[in-house]
């Protein structure tokens, strides 16, 4: 069992940025490739970015193309999502997910629980 815990969340004005970070809790996230997705109010949840577990190779969905990024950093088991130029629809729950690079958040076997990313027009 792998339990993810997201961090760096929060409050920012339209065109700032964040960093999204999740690390495993009692578990080494090497070998899992990983995944990041949002959920908005009323909304379903939807992909935002996929990294395979080497890092070696990366998708963005085209909303976020150019202004996110998603890295790891294997020697301390950690996953990250560096989101710039932020926009008011960039606005909700964020999740990191491990276990596949699929776009399916279905096909995800672990999940964080989320942090909150709000953007203030």
């Amino acid at each position: 069992q792998v339990q993810l815990v997201e961090s760096g969340g929060g409050l920012v004005q339209a065109g700032g940025s964040l960093r999204l970070s999740c690390a495993p809790s009692g578990r080494t996230l090497l070998r899992y490739d990983m995944g990041w997705f949002r959920q908005a109010p009323g909304k379903e949840r939807e992909f935002v970015a996929v990294i395979t577990w080497s890092g070696g190779s990366t998708k963005h969905a085209d909303s976020v193309k150019g202004r996110f990024t998603i890295s790891r950093d294997n020697a301390k088991n950690t996953l990250f999502l560096q989101m710039n130029s932020l926009k008011p629809e960039d606005t909700a729950v964020y999740y990191c997910a491990a276990g596949t690079t699929s776009y399916i958040s279905g096909y995800y076997n672990y999940w964080g629980q989320g942090t909150q990313v709000t953007v203030s027009s």
